[in-house]
C-alpha cells in the first residue's frame, strides 16, 4: 500500500486535532482511500505544552521550513494562523511542489490570488475546506456538490463567537458586554475578541465565499463590514417585537452582472430557519438555480470538528497524488465571464 507523508506546520488546537485523528483513525483513512497517510513532521515553536495528543517526540521540530525540504513529505497542512510567517511557509510549500491544506481564512481572503496563482503555476493545489464553518463541509459542497449550478445566493452565520453573544442577549437579556464577558469565560471569545465582534473574521470568510461561488478576488477594503459591538438591549427587544432575530450574516448574492459581498447585523425572519441557529453553530443557505435551497449546519469552530475538515482534505490530496491527476484546484478564473463587485452604495434593500 502507498504511503504519503504528511507535515503539520502548527501545534495548537487544531493542529493537536488533525494529529490525533491522522493517529486515532489511521488505519480507517488507509481502508478507505487504499492508501496509507503518514505523518511524517510537526512544527512548532513551542514543544513543551501537552498537547493533550501523544505523538513520537523525533517528529518534532521548531524547523518548519525543514519539513517543507523533506522530500519524504508531500502534503504540508499550514495551522499556523495570521497572514505572516503562514504566508511565507505557504508559498515555500508550493515552490517546493508540495499539496498544501490550510484552515487560514485570514490568509487566503487577503492573499488567495498570490497563493493561488503560484499554485497554478507550479502545478500543485491548495485545499482550504475547514477555512470557512469549521467542520460545516460548505466548500466542498461549493466546490463539488454544486458544480453544475449558477450560485444564486449565499446568506451563512459563520462566527459562532457573534451567534452565541446574541443569542445570550436575546433568550437572557444580558447586555452585550455581559454577553461577550460570558463567551470569553467559556472559551468561545479571544481575549480580545475585535476580529470576531467586528465581523472582519467574517468578511474573510465572505471573501472566501464569492470566490468559490464566482470566481471573484475580493478585497476586504472593497466590502462593508459591521458588526455586532454596538448591539443594544433595545435593538433585540424592537426586532423581536417585529417578528425577527439579528443574527450576523455573511451576503453573498448574484444581482444581474454584479455580486454584492457584505457582511452586518441582519432582521432574519423568526421562522426562517437560520433564526434557530443558536449558541456557537454556524450555517450556511446557498441557492442553486438547479438545486435551489440547500442548508449546511454545524460546529463552526473547535478542535475536532475542524480537524475532520482538514483531515477530509489531507484524504483528497491523497486521492490526487495515487492518482498522479492534480485536480488543479482552484481553478483560474482567467477567461471567465466574472460578475463584478457590486459598491456598497448600489446595494438595495430593506433595512431597519
Amino acid at each position: 500500500m502507498k504511503a504519503f507523508g504528511v507535515g503539520l506546520i502548527g501545534f495548537g488546537t487544531v493542529g493537536a486535532g488533525v494529529a490525533d485523528a491522522l493517529i486515532r483513525n489511521g488505519e480507517l483513512l488507509a481502508s478507505r482511500l487504499g492508501s496509507r497517510v503518514v505523518l511524517r513532521g510537526i512544527a512548532d515553536l513551542d514543544l513543551e505544552t501537552d498537547r493533550g495528543v501523544k505523538v513520537d517526540r523525533a517528529l518534532l521540530t521548531r524547523d518548519a521550513e525543514a519539513l517543507v525540504r523533506n522530500p519524504d513529505i508531500r502534503i504540508i497542512v499550514e495551522l499556523v494562523g495570521g497572514t505572516g510567517v503562514a504566508r511565507k511557509f505557504v508559498l515555500a510549500a508550493i515552490e517546493a511542489g508540495k499539496t498544501v491544506v490550510s484552515a487560514n481564512k485570514a490568509l487566503l481572503a487577503e492573499h488567495g490570488a498570490e497563493i493561488f496563482g503560484a499554485a497554478r503555476a507550479r502545478g500543485v493545489d491548495v485545499y482550504f475546506g475547514a477555512s470557512v464553518g469549521g467542520g460545516i463541509p460548505i466548500v466542498r459542497s461549493l466546490r463539488d456538490g454544486l458544480i453544475g449550478n449558477r450560485i444564486e445566493s449565499v446568506h451563512g452565520i459563520l462566527n459562532g463567537t457573534c451567534n452565541y453573544i446574541l443569542h445570550r442577549m436575546e433568550t437572557e437579556g444580558l447586555p452585550f458586554a455581559a454577553a461577550l464577558q460570558a463567551a470569553q469565560a467559556e472559551g468561545f471569545a479571544e481575549a480580545d475578541p475585535s476580529l470576531d465582534i467586528d465581523g472582519v473574521d467574517t468578511a474573510h470568510k465572505a471573501a472566501l465565499l464569492a470566490r468559490l461561488a464566482y470566481g471573484l478576488d475580493v478585497r476586504l477594503a472593497d466590502l462593508c463590514i459591521e458588526g455586532i459591538r454596538g448591539l443594544a438591549l433595545d435593538d433585540i427587544a424592537d426586532v423581536k417585537a417585529l417578528g425577527y432575530r439579528i443574527k450576523l450574516l455573511a451576503v453573498v448574492k448574484r444581482e444581474g452582472d454584479a455580486v454584492e459581498v457584505r457582511v452586518h447585523p441582519a432582521l432574519v425572519p423568526e421562522k426562517h430557519v437560520l433564526a434557530s441557529v443558536s449558541g456557537v453553530f454556524n450555517a450556511v443557505m446557498v441557492r442553486g438555480d438547479l438545486v435551489g435551497d440547500t442548508l449546511y449546519y454545524g460546529r463552526g469552530a473547535g478542535r475536532l470538528p475542524t480537524a475532520s475538515t482538514v483531515v477530509a482534505d489531507i484524504a483528497d490530496a491523497v486521492r490526487s497524488l495515487a492518482s498522479g491527476t492534480p485536480r488543479g484546484w482552484p481553478i483560474d478564473p482567467a477567461g471567465a465571464d466574472l460578475p463584478r463587485l457590486l459598491p456598497i452604495g448600489e446595494v438595495v434593500s430593506r433595512h431597519y
